[in-house]
């Protein structure tokens, strides 16, 4: 599990293709301390498994799913990447549920300054399927970054970033067009399931006597 607070960007070193599979390489200083062959780190909200890993470096294995449902697609040599290693028991959960588990993705329509303010909007156009699960100051993770819903205009969903989360993530390299990872809360999710399970017909009279009772 993360938080959605971003330890460190990375850079992809080098993207190798075996057929329809890929591995990357990512350069990084810091989160490579900690890793160890097999565990889990977030990329870009992405949930990966760390693997070959240097002091400066480690790499990651991308199943053809992976790469056509997010946004490492649009990734090529010298790409910014967000880093997180998962929560540590004992951790502080700063942000929010995060599982690395991405819901889709949706397209970075703007990112511009907000007037008389040193922070930005950050305008990201979503699908039917993702907006449902969206509130007004709701928590959202768009490339593995815990933000929170300022606006929803229909399919689109604005954020206010502070210059912090710019200095310290990936948004400044996005350019409008961009596919950009989206995970939803996943409190939404379950709640949605279980409420549908609540209006499913129970038994009745009316039903009894339709079935000969």
């Amino acid at each position: 599990m993360f938080t959605g607070i971003v330890e460190e960007v990375g850079r992809i070193a080098r993207i190798d293709q075996n057929g329809q599979n890929r591995r990357i390489v990512i350069e990084a200083a810091n989160v490579t301390k900690e890793l160890k062959t097999g565990d889990s780190c977030a990329v870009s909200g992405v949930c990966l498994t760390a693997l070959d890993i240097t002091a400066t470096s480690f790499a990651a294995d991308l199943a053809p799913e992976t790469w056509e449902r997010t946004s490492l697609s649009r990734i090529h040599p010298g790409a910014q990447v967000n880093l997180e290693l998962p929560l540590a028991a004992h951790g502080r959960l700063g942000g929010h549920i995060v599982q690395g588990h991405v819901d889709g993705v949706g397209r970075l329509e703007a990112f511009e300054r907000i007037a008389d303010s040193d922070g930005f909007w950050l305008h990201v156009q979503v699908s039917p399927e993702l907006e449902r699960y969206l509130v007004f100051k709701g928590s959202i993770a768009i490339e593995g970054i815990s933000l929170t819903v300022a606006k929803l205009e229909g399919l689109r969903c604005s954020v206010a970033i502070i210059p912090h989360t710019v200095e310290c993530t990936n948004l400044g390299t996005l350019k409008p067009g961009d596919p950009v990872n989206i995970e939803t809360d996943i409190v939404a999710k379950y709640l949605e399931k279980w409420t549908a399970r609540d209006r499913q017909p129970g038994l009745s009279a009316t039903a009894l006597v339709a079935k000969g009772f």
